[in-house]
């Protein structure tokens, strides 16, 4: 999932309480209330709608579950993955995990389901590794009770990881009708332990760092698109679309406009951003942070201005906004959060002053309690002429007080948004609940 064990991400409670009070480079312009539609879950994911007005609510621990149109949840669950699973840390803090489902779209004829999760480490997996990402497909029979069926799984993608954190694991299916993985860098701290200098992120010969185009209606189910930027086998894998990129814990395409491509990064000790994914764009990891260069020597101390430019001499693209994590050296009016988790540009009907916007969140505050928060990023009304995006807080008016560790974002066919909390920051089993955005009262 995302990285909150390194040193960095370790704070003393009552300073970071302080540096949120000090927050003035913050506004609250926007509010909404939340409603809160499903309770009792282990850390919710992701909220997948199917065309009847049910939905589908992934958790981390292993299970998919049923919200009826009533926003009733079925006591069991439509899929269970547990016993396929890397042996999780259950009751504590564990990146890995069942991490996402995405619907083929034509799932209404062929009844494809796409699923990522950390299994063991496979068979030959290299020596000291921690586990392998999966990316599988499934079927999901329409007869009811609604059951994906096990017994239909075929491996994909098997994407060996060194260390537990860092998985990324999110995957959606874009507006050409492709599916889209992000991988994270392989974990621990600096990208280290692989390719000196550069890290996972830069290496092109392997997935890790990397978001990942495949073409699944392929015999194999992981044909390469034609215009992937490295298709044609010279250099990289064919199956990067881009890279450079440190844990992507969420990314999406825009339903309206232009259908542009979202992705949050997951920083280190300093910064979190929030990109525009193009094709075969390289966004900097470990060679930048943010808008900073990125010394793994210093990794609290930003490099000004640093490399811009990556190996192959290709700029390295810088992302639309940061913010700040709480440190001695940095300005304490800029400071949000730990843990960027992404969200969606928002095209509902029910907050028309969000449209348009980028709605995302935070994972706490704080390593040790519950102080997740919704934040609103604001496209420029210049970028075209270099304007940069901004960033504040997204005011929940009820209920109040609201906590919880905003674990992931869903989009429903409507266009309106749910966030998936948890109340605590392990794995333990009825602290999960699913949230939907809904306009403040007047």
């Amino acid at each position: 999932m995302r990285e909150r064990f390194c040193t960095g991400h370790f704070f003393n409670t009552r300073l970071v309480l302080l540096l949120g009070l000090l927050s003035g480079w913050m506004t609250q312009a926007a509010s909404v209330r939340l409603t809160r539609v499903a309770a009792g879950l282990t850390s919710p994911v992701s909220v997948v709608p199917l065309a009847d007005g049910r939905k589908l609510v992934v958790e981390q621990a292993g299970r998919v579950r049923l919200l009826d149109a009533g926003n009733i949840l079925a006591p069991d669950p439509v899929l269970d993955v547990t016993g396929r699973l890397a042996v999780l840390k259950t009751g504590g803090f564990d990146e890995r995990g069942l991490l996402d489902l995405a619907l083929h779209p034509a799932f209404a004829e062929n009844r494809r389901v796409f699923l990522t999760y950390s299994a063991p480490l496979r068979e030959g997996g290299p020596v000291g590794f921690d586990s392998t990402i999966r990316l599988v497909e499934m079927r999901l029979p329409a007869t009811e009770p609604l059951r994906i069926d096990p017994n239909s799984e075929r491996i994909l993608l098997a994407i060996d990881k060194p260390f537990a954190n860092h998985n990324g694991g999110r995957i959606a299916f874009g507006p050409d009708g492709f599916l889209y993985v992000g991988v994270g860098d392989g974990g621990a701290a600096n990208d280290r332990g692989r390719r000196p200098l550069t890290g996972n992120g830069q290496n092109l010969d392997t997935l890790l760092g990397k978001l990942l185009r495949l073409d699944v209606n392929a015999l194999d189910g992981r044909g390469i698109p034609s215009d992937n930027p490295f298709a044609d086998g010279k250099e990289g894998r064919p199956e990067i679309y881009a890279y450079g990129l440190r844990n992507a814990w969420g990314f999406s395409f825009d339903r309206g406009g232009t259908h542009e491509l979202f992705a949050v990064d997951v920083g280190q000790n300093l910064f979190e951003e929030l990109n525009r994914i193009t094709r075969g764009g390289n966004y900097g990891w470990a060679l930048r942070e943010g808008f900073h260069g990125f010394d793994p020597a210093k990794p609290n101390d930003p490099v000004e201005p640093g490399v811009k430019t990556g190996a192959r001499g290709e700029p390295l693209l810088e992302p639309l906004l940061e913010y700040r994590h709480p440190k001695p050296k940095i300005p304490t009016n800029q400071v949000l959060g730990l843990s960027v988790t992404g969200g969606y540009i928002y095209r509902g009907r029910a907050l028309p002053e969000l449209q348009g916007h980028y709605v995302f969140g935070d994972w706490s505050r704080t390593w040790a309690g519950p102080q997740g928060q919704l934040l609103l990023a604001r496209r420029p009304a210049d970028e075209a002429a270099g304007g940069r995006w901004s960033v504040e807080t997204l005011a929940v008016t009820a209920p109040v007080p609201w906590t919880g560790f905003v674990v992931g974002f869903g989009q429903d066919l409507d266009g309106e948004l749910w966030v998936m909390t948890s109340d605590v920051n392990g794995l333990i089993p009825g602290k999960g609940a699913v949230w939907k955005l809904e306009a403040a009262a007047p």
